[in-house]
């Protein structure tokens, strides 16, 4: 008879959108060579959990990567401390990770493997640390990784999959390699994918606090029993757009890997435009054209997630009054933005809105942040804006 494992599958807990790493995010030599990358390198990362489980399986990518992904050893272990970021490990608590029964494995160019289960027991909303060793490092100068891992991590010669720390490792605040980590599904194990850009990468978070907004929402679904058991999925990253390739693919071209090929996935969050609107030129023509794409494009979205049987649920696009960037001085951008909002909230189109605009905005200057939740340069928030986006989400669209 098969396993309750078998029978109820696998939810992804933890994931992150990969993406082409960019010269200046490579990692520094001399683990970047002119011919490879992480060659006799040691690189051991922390990731966090949104739903626990009894055991684990790893996702490797090699999405983005111009060669073969050669994987001479890893491991999973707790770090220690429980802390995110730290290049210590718990003593005696590293498990290895096979693939289909081998500890070194080549993962083709463009594809991910799936680990086989590792019986390491995981709480919810905790730190894992995963360590991976390439001895002849990967053939080529386009790796994958997320840049915008707002959590450190460690590299070194040589490998130390199983050593208890790496003091002398270098350290990097991005992830690189991991497509992302699943646990055996329970009976009402469900997943909401987040689709965003920075603001739901977290840039203005705190590194190693995992004070995103993403973070603070799954902390407080779990303190309500009809949501204890979901898991948060970030696949979102800073610069990204809807429309147009930018830091990492369009939300349209990612919308399989990233949402519709996770497992487990009931709902779907779009919070996502803003880079789109602005990035394109401040006149009335370009503006008008942003503005129907990102509606078509929403469209588009929930068409095909609907096809899964995925609720869809539209986030409102944040003030940016004062950006340097984006805030244009005749104001057309956020015509714009208030388009869109519009659409968002009353065009009927999302299963519900998650009124994110209404929740960190100035309600004495509107186009503008709270000055308490502004990251400070007027488009990013804090913690403090995180914590209030958070908020904003209805637990009861979950249950």
């Amino acid at each position: 008879m098969p396993s309750l494992v078998t029978l109820r599958g696998w939810a992804t807990s933890w994931a992150c959108m990969p993406q082409l790493t960019e010269p200046d995010n490579m990692p520094p030599p001399p683990f970047t060579g002119p011919d490879r990358v992480l060659a006799d390198t040691t690189l051991r990362q922390t990731v966090r959990t949104s739903v626990g489980g009894p055991r684990i399986r790893l996702r490797l990518s090699n999405a983005f990567g111009g060669a073969p992904l050669p994987v001479t050893a890893a491991t999973v272990a707790l770090p220690a401390g429980g802390r995110a970021g730290t290049d210590a490990i718990v003593p005696d608590s590293a498990r290895p990770v096979t693939f289909s029964g081998r500890a070194s494995v080549n993962v083709p160019v463009g594809a991910q493997l799936v680990s086989d289960p590792i019986e390491i027991a995981v709480p919810a909303r905790a730190n894992l640390t995963v360590t991976l060793y390439l001895g002849p490092g990967q053939a080529s100068q386009e790796i994958t990784s997320h840049p915008g891992s707002r959590t450190t991590s460690h590299l070194l010669r040589g490998n130390h999959v199983t050593a208890p720390a790496l003091p002398d490792a270098t350290p990097v605040d991005h992830w690189c390699l991991l497509g992302g980590l699943e646990v055996p599904a329970g009976a009402d194990t469900r997943a909401v994918v987040l689709l965003g850009d920075s603001l739901t990468d977290g840039r203005g978070s705190t590194t190693n606090g995992n004070d995103r907004w993403p973070d603070q929402l799954v902390d407080r679904l779990h303190g309500y029993a009809p949501t204890a058991n979901l898991a948060v999925l970030n696949q979102a990253a800073g610069g990204n757009r809807v429309l147009a390739d930018g830091l990492g693919p369009n939300a349209l071209s990612r919308l399989d890997r990233d949402v519709l090929a996770q497992s487990g996935v009931a709902w779907l969050v779009v919070f996502e435009g803003v880079n789109d609107i602005g990035t394109a030129e401040p006149t009335d023509a370009a503006q008008r054209t942003v503005a129907e794409d990102l509606l078509t494009a929403y469209d588009q979205i929930v068409t095909r997630a609907h096809a899964h049987g995925i609720r869809v649920y539209g986030g409102t696009l944040t003030p940016f009054g004062g950006h340097d960037g984006y805030d244009d001085p005749a104001g057309l951008r956020e015509q714009t933005r208030q388009a869109v909002n519009r659409w968002i909230r009353t065009g009927g189109r999302f299963d519900a809105v998650l009124d994110f605009d209404a929740a960190v905005r100035d309600p004495a200057d509107p186009h503008r942040l709270l000055p308490v939740a502004d990251g400070g340069d007027h488009l990013h928030l804090n913690p403090v804006g995180y914590r209030m986006l958070a908020d904003a989400v209805p637990a009861d669209l979950f249950r």
